[in-house]
């Protein structure tokens, strides 16, 4: 009787591919928009409403000044964080890897695969196995994989 071979599991969770993908894709557009324009500040409005406003004492002081004040600051703070974990992360890839990503994601808002594919002078079939193998990189280098099925939780043994 022949044994069958049984297949090792090491409880690794699943990765769901594609909202790993969207993850990434928004951090770079992200990172993109921030060093292009820069952060684009939230203002106070000083124009008083003239329409009465019927509510009850909630006794909540507002300082809408102080909060786009530390909104602002907050803000660009995370921006600035998020470029640097990028370069960061950008510097483990290889060459290709973050060239092509530099040229889809951060150089120009309009730009498409084929032009990609064409400026680097690689084929289709490479350019979507490479920009595959490096968005997983990144993926995990910025810490925005997700996961379909997360690990259980450990139960104490009584």
């Amino acid at each position: 009787m022949k044994q069958r071979a049984t297949q090792l599991t090491l409880g690794l969770p699943v990765m769901d591919s594609e909202q790993t993908r969207r993850q990434v894709e928004e951090h770079l557009e992200t990172v993109r928009i921030y060093r292009q324009m820069g952060l684009i500040r939230r203002e106070v409005s000083n124009t008083p409403s003239y329409e009465p406003r019927f509510h009850g004492s909630t006794n909540a002081i507002s300082k809408p000044a102080e909060s786009a004040a530390v909104w602002n600051v907050d803000k660009e703070a995370e921006l600035e964080q998020k470029s640097i974990l990028l370069d960061k992360a950008m510097l483990r890839l290889s060459r290709k890897e973050s060239e092509l990503l530099r040229r889809r994601y951060l150089e120009d808002e309009d730009v498409y695969d084929y032009n990609v594919c064409n400026d680097m002078h690689i084929g289709e079939r490479t350019f979507r196995r490479i920009k595959a193998r490096a968005l997983y990189k990144l993926a995990f280098g910025l810490r925005l994989e997700v996961l379909i099925d997360p690990p259980p939780e450990k139960v104490a043994a009584k």
